[in-house]
């Protein structure tokens, strides 16, 4: 009773495969871009957890303080005295009577630059007002002492 399927108007597409002889389906050249921002966005969130740990890479304790944080608009210099004394610009240990000269010649600002002493929670407190009291005899202006939030327990 009925027809075939092999008699729907050629090709068994239903009658439809005449008219798409002519046209050609090449590749979509579309580019998916979820994945891409998938990998963007743990990209992101390890870069914003890793970049506090690689600022400062002379590991010392820092005593914790009531004051409050300081606003800063430039990257400081930073001079720390770890526990058993040593003395570090930036992350580069030096001797304590270099300090003065180091500054000078890393200062971009002159006397006006930002530097911050960092001393850890056991180093000598004669070696810390050593480091302070040259980099200020110096004429260096803006020192500050750099300590961590207090917590509440």
């Amino acid at each position: 009773m009925g027809m075939s399927a092999a008699s729907t108007g050629g090709s068994g597409r239903g009658g439809r495969g005449h008219r798409r002889r002519g046209r050609h389906h090449g590749l979509v050249s579309e580019i998916n871009v979820t994945p891409l921002v998938d990998v963007m966005l743990v990209l992101l969130i390890i870069f914003m957890v890793a970049a506090p740990m690689l600022t400062v890479g002379v590991p010392i304790d820092l005593p914790e303080t009531q004051a409050k944080q300081m606003n800063s608009d430039t990257q400081p210099i930073t001079v720390s005295v770890d526990s058993t004394g040593k003395v570090f610009l930036q992350e580069t240990e030096i001797a304590i009577d270099e300090v003065v000269a180091k500054l000078t010649a890393i200062a971009k600002t002159g006397y006006d630059e930002r530097i911050y002493v960092r001393g850890d929670r056991d180093a000598d407190y004669g070696t810390v007002m050593k480091v302070m009291a040259r980099i200020s005899a110096a004429g260096y202006k803006n020192l500050g002492l750099v300590t961590l939030q207090e917590q509440d327990s």
